[in-house]
């Protein structure tokens, strides 16, 4: 059973919720960007929670289904439209055989989910269907979708029901003029003034059009000023380089002291550019969801918040279970 690309969207690519394990090798843990919304795209569908979608972002793509399916799309809302008819996101309906799933424009978050029912079946790579794409690993061949690829789909399982819904308290929305990214400082912390430590923490950011599955780049606050010290043998000239160290899920890096990257599902397991900190993994699926140019604010916390956060996000995660349980 396989599931025709006419048009492939702006960049789509099949998800999972990734392939830990293999971060010291090099290799990104990849996965679904907003794992929340990937889950429920999934479990609105039959299927299981980290069964393989597709990821599309800013535009869907347009697919013929060879065979009835049962469809689910969650996060940035793109409104799904079966043979020019619109359906609602967040709700699973059905496609019919012979049929073709389109998107309208994107209204607002910047990555769509789409479960269907059976999941995508392509093979699994070092544990994981996810696509790396610098890396060519999983996904259908390594890569985004095409024009006339053919994406391959499992058995779905019996009596899936149609209409659905996840509640409005699941539905991640990025709304209002500024959003928060909480942050632990990191170990490189101390290499930046007191005065670089307040205003980096006080400057509104702005999502630069460099924002991808790799990392998130901010532009529009200050530069930030470095605590003389004299560089030591293989950090580089350069004050924000260091000897080459290892890159957390979610570390904010800082080259040249200028635009901070906040590194996402396939960025590089390590290098020589120092971390202010990490963001909190509570709000990783918040970065998955905004467009460029909106506006953020870093917040420092401890690690008792953090953990808390972390908590408060798996209880979230816990209740969706219980509705399609």
């Amino acid at each position: 059973m396989s599931i025709k690309v006419i048009k492939p969207g702006l960049s789509t690519t099949v998800q999972d919720l990734g392939r830990p394990g293999y971060y010291h090798l090099g290799i990104p843990i990849s996965g679904g960007m907003d794992r929340m919304a990937l889950r429920a795209a999934n479990l609105l569908v039959g299927n299981n929670e980290g069964d393989a979608v597709l990821e599309a972002v800013f535009m869907g793509p347009e697919l013929k289904f060879i065979v009835d399916s049962v469809v689910g799309v969650t996060g940035g809302e793109m409104v799904p439209k079966i043979d020019g008819v619109a359906k609602k996101t967040w709700t699973s309906f059905e496609v019919k055989a012979g049929q073709t799933l389109g998107f309208e424009y994107l209204k607002h978050g910047a990555r769509t989910y789409i479960g269907i029912s059976g999941g995508v079946d392509v093979p699994i790579v070092l544990g994981s269907r996810s696509t790396y794409s610098l890396g060519a690993l999983g996904g259908l061949k390594g890569r985004p979708l095409i024009e006339n690829d053919k994406i391959p789909i499992g058995l779905a399982r019996k009596n899936v029901k149609i209409g659905k819904v996840v509640p409005e308290k699941f539905r991640r929305q990025i709304v209002g003029d500024l959003i928060k990214l909480r942050m632990l400082p990191g170990l490189y912390w101390h290499r930046i003034n007191d005065h670089s430590k307040k205003t980096f923490l006080a400057d509104s950011w702005g999502v630069a059009p460099e924002a991808d599955r790799i990392g998130y780049r901010f532009q529009g606050g200050n530069k930030l000023e470095f605590v003389d010290r004299k560089q030591p043998f293989g950090a580089g000239s350069d004050p924000s380089n260091i000897v080459d160290g290892c890159y957390p899920y979610g570390s904010i890096q800082v080259p040249g002291g200028t635009e901070p990257i906040v590194l996402h599902r396939d960025a590089v397991s390590g290098g020589g550019y120092f971390m202010l900190g990490t963001v909190i993994s509570a709000d990783m699926d918040i970065i998955a969801q905004l467009q460029p140019h909106t506006v953020v604010r870093f917040e420092s916390v401890d690690m008792n918040l953090a953990l808390k956060a972390r908590a408060e996000q798996n209880s979230l995660v816990s209740g969706l279970f219980s509705i399609f349980s």
